[in-house]
């Protein structure tokens, strides 16, 4: 088998290869392609992972609040909601359903509903680890707070908060990583980004083993630039001895 890397130097409509890669005065190489398609899959990722801290945050705070048991079957309720749905079905239900119920909301792009599919589905999960990493810690914390004077919004801002987000960094960093991944779902509803081009260009070119391995080499790029950036908060925001320290809590 050989392999033909000019592929990506195609123009997308004559098919013939070009002298660069780069399509000029109006012309798209499938390359140039890529790199559309690459940018809507980092669009899809990052506002889906804004989305989902967010909500993931207020969500796992709001099931960690004494003496507010409502309060917490509601945050219980939307983690058990949003966690046992398929992805996918999620994906659909945000295309064709809640227009259909909420008519002001067909005039959205499918992009908008694809990013609110993902945020919502991601934010279940960090809500999980925002609890764990609140009552991971010891209880002496929250009691220090009461003790300082500060109301229960103070405590967990100023006290609990910001030590329980230094414990869950690392599965924080799982879960941006699988952000980029789960925006390939976006296909599904028409997003112009790195899986569907996959598709039509080896349908285009039947050149799919090269296609799929410099897609597939994007998504590596995009998941260690994402492991990297959270490396680098985990480093500069460590307490020397909190995961041990914390260990013991309750």
């Amino acid at each position: 088998m050989s392999w033909d890397w000019q592929v990506f130097c195609q123009d997308t409509i004559t098919q013939e290869v070009g002298q660069s890669c780069f399509g000029k005065n109006g012309d798209i190489t499938y390359l140039d392609w890529m790199m559309s398609a690459w940018g809507w899959t980092v669009s899809v990722a990052l506002l889906s992972l804004v989305i989902a801290l967010v909500l993931g945050a207020v969500i796992g705070t709001l099931r960690t609040l004494p003496d507010r048991p409502w309060t917490v079957r509601l945050g219980n309720a939307w983690v058990e909601l949003f966690r046992n749905i398929p992805l996918l079905v999620q994906v659909f239900i945000w295309y064709h359903v809640i227009p259909a119920i909420f008519p002001a909301m067909k005039s959205l792009p499918g992009f908008v509903l694809v990013v609110f599919a993902i945020g919502f589905f991601t934010s279940a999960r960090i809500a999980e680890q925002v609890r764990s990493g609140i009552q991971a810690l010891p209880r002496g914390q929250r009691y220090a707070g009461m003790a300082m004077g500060f109301t229960t919004f103070q405590t967990y801002r100023y006290v609990l908060l910001p030590m329980a987000f230094r414990i869950i960094i690392p599965p924080l960093t799982s879960e941006a990583m699988n952000v980029f991944k789960n925006s390939s779902v976006a296909f599904a509803v028409s997003v112009a980004e790195l899986t569907m081009f996959a598709m039509q260009a080896q349908e285009e070119t039947s050149r799919g083993v090269e296609v799929y391995l410099a897609v597939t080499g994007l998504y590596v790029i995009s998941a260690f630039m994402i492991n990297r950036i959270m490396a680098f908060i985990e480093k500069r925001s460590r307490v020397p001895g909190l995961i041990a320290a914390s260990g013991g809590g309750h």
